[in-house]
């Protein structure tokens, strides 16, 4: 058997996190009757199928997505969830499945949960034999493989392939519409670049909302708020067409207002406050002087947060509409809902 000091399996021990698999374990001289006797002395951990740390105790995110890439096989990269935790599309979720993404024709399997199978010294009160020690692989396979994949460490799919995989695995076409407008305005991806991708690769499924999606984000759209706004208030109620993200100038700083019907001479603006975005106390400060100014200009304005856009979209619409035929606008309600929504202002 190797000596487990020795520099080449040192060096590849360190760089995959303490984690190998049993075909490089075999490769440095330790036989399987061996790997067994590690394990089941407590002196190893078999984290899933053919993937072992060489450590105890709780496994960290490095050696958690490295041991699920070792156990794809030595083509998989990380994708969907997984990838857009590490993009910061998602808030990581340690408890959650690793997704990879593997070759089409590759035989890779899904893997459960596994758990802690060995008791802990005394002297490590945690993790207890029956913990999860591994939250467990979903394989993907994909015929797009070549081109999806960045040299990022870990490797995963690209920023834009990643938006592509999120919005396809969402069980609606309203939720994957959701799904592409916050991942273009959390992770900053380049529109232009998401079409391309898209074309270069067609989604299996929600096309059209993809692409209303980034419709909306090429018409000014730039958060999931909005989005609800344009989708739940505006086209759901017949309300006009207006102008997204028009600039204002305040203090000599050009801001911008999210939403302004221009109508008979007249600005009505609604502005959506996401509680992301309106939190520091120089963001607070410039909104007051933007609504002071809109005030001082004679426009008309209505702020609305994430509750009432999303719980009551009606009595929203109401409000607007109400602000809006006071300019003159008419224009009839198509929403059957709204009969049961009584708006704020008469």
């Amino acid at each position: 058997m190797t000596d487990p000091t020795q520099p080449a399996l040192r060096q590849l021990l360190d760089a995959q996190h303490g984690v190998l698999s049993a075909t490089q374990a075999c490769a440095h001289g330790y036989t399987r009757k061996h790997v067994q006797y590690l394990v089941e002395s407590g002196q190893w951990q078999r984290l899933l199928f053919g993937v072992y740390a060489v450590t105890t105790g709780p496994l960290s995110r490095p050696m958690s997505l490295r041991a699920a890439l070792l156990y794809g096989g030595g083509a998989a990269i990380l994708s969907h969830d997984t990838a857009a935790e590490e993009w910061g599309l998602l808030p990581i979720s340690p408890d959650s499945p690793t997704h990879i993404t593997v070759p089409y024709g590759r035989s890779a399997h899904h893997q459960s949960t596994t758990a802690i199978r060995r008791p802990t010294r005394p002297h490590e009160p945690v993790p207890r034999t029956g913990d999860t020690l591994h939250p467990g692989v979903v394989v993907h396979r994909s015929r797009a493989y070549d081109h999806i994949s960045v040299p990022t460490d870990p490797p995963r799919t690209s920023l834009a392939d990643t938006a592509i995989d999120l919005a396809v695995a969402q069980p609606t076409a309203r939720q994957a519409y959701g799904s592409v407008i916050a991942s273009v305005t959390n992770g900053g991806i380049q529109l232009s670049r998401l079409r391309s991708r898209i074309a270069e690769r067609k989604p299996r499924r929600f096309n059209r909302a993809i692409d209303d999606a980034c419709v909306a984000i090429a018409g000014g759209i730039q958060s999931v708020l909005e989005s609800h706004y344009a989708v739940d208030v505006e086209q759901a109620h017949g309300l006009p067409d207006a102008t997204r993200q028009g600039p204002v100038i305040v203090d000599g700083v050009t801001l911008y207002e999210d939403v302004t019907y221009s109508l008979s001479g007249m600005d009505t603006v609604v502005r959506l406050d996401g509680h992301k975005w309106h939190s520091s106390r120089k963001v607070r400060r410039r909104d007051r002087r933007r609504t002071n100014a809109a005030t001082l200009a004679g426009t008309d304005q209505l702020i609305y947060g994430w509750e009432e856009v999303t719980d009551d979209p009606c009595v929203v619409a109401g409000e607007v509409r109400t602000v809006l035929e006071r300019s003159g606008w008419r224009g009839t309600n198509p929403c059957p809902n709204c009969a049961r929504s009584v708006p704020l202002v008469g």
